[in-house]
């Protein structure tokens, strides 16, 4: 099966330990990426990406790199950053209402239950969701001549 691969070409801001910062210019030019919607390239604007690598000392602060990503993963941040917490938004708004018939209530439950997710996948699953969700980082080959 072919994979698709997400492109962008960034330039290093800095350099801690294991992670390089690359800010990146996400533009209208993005318009024929297949990522489009995920990536939010509806203007220009500049983005910040953490990339954590084991070889981050071999990168130099202002080179030019490539960062590459899987589609696939795309999706499933997205999955996991909207879609699930939509399905138990609605799922405790419906149940709340049914058991108590106030629609207040009911409202207020199912944006609990959301705050809820957020809260538990930021403290206990951030780690392996930035592990699974990241870009690989190449440095640019050097211009043919």
């Amino acid at each position: 099966m072919y994979e698709q691969i997400i492109c962008h070409t960034g330039r290093v801001k800095a350099i801690d330990g294991r992670h390089v910062f690359v800010t990146i210019l996400q533009s209208s030019a993005c318009s024929g990426c297949a990522a489009k919607k995920m990536c939010n390239s509806a203007e220009a604007k500049e983005k910040d990406v953490d990339i954590f690598t084991s070889d981050a000392a071999s990168y130099r602060v202002g080179e030019e790199v490539v960062l590459e990503g899987r589609l696939s993963d795309g999706r499933k941040a997205a999955l996991v950053a909207y879609g699930l917490p939509l399905v138990l938004l609605l799922m405790a708004l419906v149940l709340a209402i049914k058991l108590t018939g106030n629609e207040t209530l009911g409202a207020m439950v199912a944006l609990g239950t959301v705050l809820l997710y957020y809260a538990i996948v930021f403290l206990f699953f951030r780690g392996k969701l930035q592990q699974s969700f990241s870009f690989r980082i190449k440095t640019l080959p050097p211009p043919s001549q």
